[in-house]
């Protein structure tokens, strides 16, 4: 099992619209994730910031989530949800959200 966790900053006068959509994910979306073998998924919100963790257990994090990427049902909610979001400063170019290093784990 691999843990990923990642930043991005939500758009002040768009959380209204991010929550909403996030309180009636689409099953489609859901469904594509779990399909590239992506679970215990949590999206976090303080002070103008998304957290997001996830949990990878497949062979292929690379392709699982490429995979993702060509879903149609995911790439419309994509057109909905990446409105309200906005790179943190310190993303890479071209990086959406930003990938975070684990500092600490227990189990």
């Amino acid at each position: 099992m691999q843990r990923f966790a990642s930043i991005i900053r939500l758009r002040p006068e768009k959380e209204a619209e991010y929550r909403e959509l996030h309180a009636a994910a689409w099953p489609g979306v859901l469904a594509a994730l779990k399909r590239a073998n992506i679970g215990n998924y949590s999206i976090y919100l303080r002070d103008g910031l998304l957290f997001s963790y996830l949990e990878y257990g497949g062979e292929d994090y690379a392709a699982d989530t490429a995979a993702i990427g060509e879903d149609p049902v995911t790439r419309e909610w994509w057109a909905r949800t990446d409105p309200c979001q906005q790179p943190v400063d310190g993303a890479a170019e071209g990086e959406w959200w930003a990938p975070m290093e684990e500092v600490f784990h227990l189990d």
